[in-house]
């Protein structure tokens, strides 16, 4: 669900742009409509771990989804701009539980390589339900840019079986004292603030680089962006195969490759070319979630889990937030769309470096991270 309110809208945006055009700063709101719940994921994710870990991740998890749907469809029958903008900061609050409580409960569920698995299989299903959503987003946004809003309603259906098919691990009084982990989730959370600004640049700007070469056609940019994420969804597929490299080793490539999808598509204007550096991107960040969550997670207590998911969620998010407000200034800086994207992805290919020879980050393999006492 968390991924439908990030992608489901990216085919629709210059549609939105045109509708509210008359609105004062409308070409910078518009794209905070995709963005602005990533701020409230940020701002509301470790709020939501504290709660998982204290109360019971299961029953936050179900509420959660139910009002997600309901905010997630306000949208169809609002008119303001500015009013569409606090529907999807509440869309912002429920996904902030939604996303800390689920990547917990996979924690809680299982450990070592089974966890490792399941974390990897968690963005596989993610993208590829992303890949969906952004071609029924084209798709259903070709006469109306409202229509895909309905979308959001099949978070309550989704309910139901969380209600029937999860359960809530059980925690002591004592365990529950446990202190937030600060200092174990500093540099991931740091690393995770980049990569975040990383992944969701071209799920935002995509559709604009299409515009800006002539393909405006949603159908046709939402079949695209569907091949970035099918990239992104194969990326991720493979992470349990390569988890052993370490998330050092993980980290450097996955951060190179991504920079060199954003400088080509910087460097060129033929539709094909951008394609080839957009699916390297999406391909590149496929396999960066699950490495970064792995390495955040996997020395946390059972006590600290919720908690550390939601200080990781909230980075992860910060970054998404961040990333259309970086290239709107980059691009007003730099003159054009493209140069933005590549100083994005120069400063990537720095994070790279950083990351190699800089930053705190084990080079020991993910799948043999010691399992927490759960």
């Amino acid at each position: 669900m968390p991924v439908l309110g990030a992608v489901l809208l990216s085919p629709v945006l210059p549609r939105v742009s045109q509708h509210f055009a008359a609105i004062p700063g409308a070409h910078i709101l518009v794209p905070v409509i995709l963005t602005i719940p990533a701020l409230f994921i940020a701002l509301g994710a470790p709020f939501a771990g504290a709660v998982a870990d204290r109360f019971d991740r299961k029953r936050l998890l179900t509420v959660a989804m139910v009002a997600y749907s309901v905010f997630g469809t306000a949208p169809l029958y609002l008119d303001s701009l500015h009013a569409i903008l606090v529907s999807r900061m509440l869309v912002g609050v429920c996904e902030a539980a939604i996303m800390t409580c689920c990547t917990t409960l996979i924690a809680d569920y299982w450990s070592g390589p089974r966890r490792i698995r399941y974390l990897g299989l968690q963005t596989l299903v993610t993208t590829i339900a992303a890949t969906a959503f952004f071609v029924l987003g084209g798709l259903l946004g070709a006469d109306n840019w409202r229509t895909p809003f309905w979308l959001y309603g099949a978070a309550a259906l989704a309910a139901i079986p969380m209600v029937i098919l999860l359960w809530q691990p059980a925690v002591s009084r004592h365990e529950a004292r446990q202190p937030w982990p600060w200092r174990t989730l500093a540099v991931p959370s740091l690393v995770t603030v980049g990569a975040g600004i990383v992944f969701y640049t071209l799920i935002v700007q995509l559709s604009y680089v299409l515009d800006g070469v002539g393909v405006t056609d949603t159908a046709a940019v939402g079949g695209i962006t569907a091949l970035m994420s099918l990239a992104t969804a194969v990326g991720a597929g493979l992470f349990a195969k390569v988890a052993a490299r370490g998330a050092k080793t993980l980290l450097v490539v996955e951060f190179v490759l991504s920079g060199l999808g954003l400088l080509l598509i910087f460097a060129t204007d033929a539709v094909p070319v951008i394609v080839v550096g957009a699916a390297l991107t999406g391909f590149a960040t496929g396999l960066l979630l699950p490495t970064l969550v792995t390495w955040a997670v996997g020395t946390l207590s059972f006590a600290q889990r919720g908690r550390g998911t939601g200080l990781w969620t909230a980075a992860l998010f910060l970054g998404q937030f961040l990333s259309p407000l970086l290239v709107s200034a980059l691009t007003a800086v730099t003159g054009g769309l493209g140069a933005s994207l590549a100083v994005i992805g120069v400063a990537t290919l720095v994070l790279a470096g950083l990351v190699a020879t800089v930053l705190a980050v084990p080079s020991s393999p993910l799948n043999t991270v010691p399992a927490e006492q759960s």
